[in-house]
């Protein structure tokens, strides 16, 4: 299991995808969880947690102010 989450804002990340940001919740949930694929009975809670990760990282991703990125 991989231990890090890649930065998905500016200036590390210029493009970030729908994709990438749901990558990055169910990598996290993975983590966290301590599951790389949970069992039928938790396939549910597994898939919530991922869609409101992703929905929060896009979120987070969207009001973010990253000063100086222009500059760069």
């Amino acid at each position: 299991m991989c231990r890090n989450i890649r930065t998905l804002r500016p200036p590390y990340a210029e493009a970030v995808t729908d994709e990438d940001v749901r990558a990055a919740a169910l990598q996290y949930v993975r983590k966290v969880s301590g599951f790389r694929a949970p069992a039928a009975h938790n396939q549910a809670a597994f898939d919530l947690a991922v869609e409101q990760i992703a929905e929060a990282t896009g979120t987070l991703l969207d009001t973010l102010q990253v000063r100086g990125a222009a500059s760069r």
